[in-house]
């Protein structure tokens, strides 16, 4: 007898077996026609696999509506496009085809080098094969059977990936659609019928598994939803991305520079873009300063036995730099995290109770060797800078230490105008053996941060198993920007591993005079300053608020007869701390308004023969157009008011970057 309750909380029983497609008939055909998956027990699994002949399940029925619906319908579509290529071209070698954020891909081994000028004739195939409606039937044989059957389909890497990813596995599962079968976990949605509207996107170069020294393969990306409105609000999200690109703005507006003949991935903070990110330094130390924290600067390379004990090598040995090698037999990794180096401070002296919570923050730079594939301007690189602090604390501390930390990643959005966002919690997955540390303290440590982030009432906040850092349960903030698209930007974590005897055994002595561990918080409110102003270029689409403007404002003369009173302005606003320029060609000032316009400087002093006489300046605002002539005093007091406040004023969608309008991370 097989018990089956639904979100609702009734329950249904079954003396034969059943399909979730039986129980939606069952409750009514309208949503029998709508549902396409189930949820049994927290796993998906295809409307037509068989529950279990007896127990107890939990089963929700997924149909459109579900957030989860549109993974299945794009991860359906991405076998759609597979078999409408393999109908196309010869020899084609399917690897993997997984969805990822907005769409999918799927990596294929060819001959014939794919480009956009492919796309039409296999769109038309893909829109056929949808006509056809034909359903993805699940297939599950045995590992000897499954390989076999790979080498009749000429299927090498599948043949490869069936000996090698999945060796472990008695059995695995096909999705056979029509005459196309393709090794696959599922599930996917009933029908090819389900895909309301899809698009191709776009074809990149990629490599078996990931590995640059196997086969070169090529990555086809495509979208799905459920309907054409949809498709085209998320394409026109798409083209407002591109204009937004920080690659783009950050070249026309001259922010950083990365350059193949130093090293990929390496950024350059040229004179404007190094203006910002001091900007938001100085107000990140400030806070620091305000809220206890001790300013330290630690080697940004260190022994690689400090890393070993760490544990951060070999964990994440394919992610770094290899050691450096000395001729002493020494051997040096260029740091990928700061805690070991702060770990190292707190040990340099005993600590008593009364030196707690020890609160040690630096803009520390580390180095992380990313595949060269997934680097991305400034938000993926191999060397960026953390606003990093580490608090070692006492366990009863850890409530308030990790509130605090809260908190402050919260001032620094909110004083951004990032009001939108979502907490993340990271816990560990008990069936992945890459954590480190007794299950005690994870269930603590869980436990701990659990309670204070429902105690804040963060807003839409979700635990996810697997996604802990390999030491400890972490809080991260998920930022939606001024389009809708996240980024995993602030992060907080718990660590009772990296202090504990089988790490650095990390000691103070409490008030009954005898030795204890402290607990260790790990917190990074920007995250990077590479990734997080890489987000704020394309947040604010390169117009930046007031205070973190490169240039604040531009003095411009009408002609060249005010220039004496036009660089005298200039100096009085440079003495008031303004960032201020001045352009005096012998242009029109119509001309020299439309370059400051598209240079996207927030404010523009118009000075002519009238201002000049009057001791005044004619404001002219990115924004708003012209305020008017008014005293000099006046005008930068207003600025100077705009400044102190960290104002951020609205931000303008659709107007990215030059020539287009009056525009606007873990351990």
């Amino acid at each position: 007898m097989l018990k089956v309750t639904l979100p609702d909380g009734s329950l249904r029983e079954y003396s034969t077996r059943v399909r979730p497609i039986d129980i939606a008939t069952e409750i009514g055909p309208r949503l029998a026609k709508a549902t396409l998956a189930a949820e049994v027990d927290g796993r998906l699994m295809g409307v037509g696999e068989a529950l279990p002949a007896d127990g107890q399940v939990s089963l929700r029925l997924i149909t459109n509506k579900d957030p989860k619906a549109l993974d299945l319908l794009r991860h359906s579509c991405a076998h759609v496009m597979a078999r409408a290529v393999m109908r196309l071209f010869e020899g084609v070698q399917l690897a993997f085809g997984p969805t990822v954020a907005g769409g999918f891909y799927y990596d294929l081994q060819m001959e014939h080098p794919l480009s956009e000028a492919d796309f039409p004739k296999i769109e038309a195939e893909m829109a056929k094969i949808i006509r056809e409606n034909e359903p993805f039937e699940r297939v599950e044989m045995g590992r000897d059977k499954a390989r076999q059957l790979c080498l009749d389909l000429g299927q090498t890497l599948k043949v490869e990936h069936i000996d090698e990813g999945l060796a472990a596995e008695a059995s695995v599962s096909f999705y056979r659609q029509g005459e196309f079968i393709d090794l696959c976990r599922g599930p996917h949605v009933p029908s090819a019928g389900a895909i309301g509207a899809f698009k191709l996107l776009s074809v990149a170069g990629a490599y078996w598994k990931g590995n640059a020294s196997r086969q070169q393969l090529q990555r086809l990306y495509g979208t799905a939803f459920f309907s054409k409105q949809e498709l085209e609000e998320h394409l026109r999200q798409v083209e407002e991305a591109k204009r937004r690109d920080h690659r783009v703005l950050g070249k026309q507006l001259e922010l950083f520079l990365i350059d193949p003949a130093v090293g990929s991935g390496l950024v350059f903070w040229l004179p404007k873009g190094a203006v910002i990110r001091h900007e938001l330094e100085n107000f990140l130390y400030g806070e620091l300063i305000r809220r206890g924290y001790q300013p330290v600067n630690t080697p940004v390379i260190g022994n690689v036995h400090l890393y070993e004990t760490s544990g951060h090598y070999p964990y994440y040995k394919d992610s770094q730099f290899p050691p450096i090698e000395m001729a002493d037999g020494e051997r040096y990794l260029l740091r990928p995290m700061n805690c070991p180096h702060h770990v190292t401070i707190y040990k340099s002296k005993p600590r008593s109770y009364r030196d707690l919570p020890l609160r040690l923050a630096e803009f520390g730079t580390v180095h992380r060797f990313e595949q060269s594939g997934e680097l991305n301007g400034m938000t993926r690189v191999r060397g960026f800078t953390q606003d990093d602090a580490h608090i070692f604390c006492t366990e009863d501390q850890v409530g308030d230490e990790f509130r605090g930390c809260i908190e402050m990643t919260q001032f620094v959005l909110k004083t951004l105008g990032l009001d939108d966002y979502r907490v993340r919690l990271g816990f560990r997955d008990p069936a992945s053996d890459k954590y480190v540390g007794s299950a005690e303290n994870w269930q603590r440590a869980e436990a701990a941060l659990e309670q204070v982030c429902r105690d804040m009432n963060l807003p839409d906040m979700k635990i996810e198993r697997g996604e802990a850092a390999f030491y400890g349960p972490k809080a991260d903030f998920v930022v939606a920007d001024c389009i809708g698209r996240e980024w995993q930007l602030g992060t907080v974590q718990l660590d009772y591993n990296l202090p504990s005897k089988q790490r650095f055994a990390l000691e103070y002595i409490g008030a009954d005079n005898a030795p204890h561990q402290p607990v260790m918080i790990h917190r990074a409110p920007f995250g990077s300053f590479e990734r997080f102003v890489g987000m704020l270029i394309e947040h604010f689409a390169g117009a930046f608020p007031l205070w973190l403007a490169p240039e604040q404002v531009r003095v411009m003369v009408v002609s060249q007869k005010v220039e004496p009173y036009g660089r005298d302005v200039q100096r009085r606003l440079s003495e008031a701390g303004l960032r201020a320029s001045g352009d005096y060609r012998a242009e029109k000032i119509g001309a020299k308004i439309r370059d400051a316009q598209l240079e996207l400087v927030p404010y523009m002093f118009v000075l002519g023969g009238r201002e000049a006489e009057q001791g005044k300046v004619a404001v002219r605002d990115r924004l708003e157009g012209d305020l008017g002539a008014m005293p000099l005093a006046e005008a930068v007091e207003k600025l100077q008011n705009e400044i102190q406040q960290k104002t951020v004023r609205q931000v303008v969608k659709g107007s990215a970057g030059l020539g287009r309008g009056s525009a606007e991370n873990e351990y």
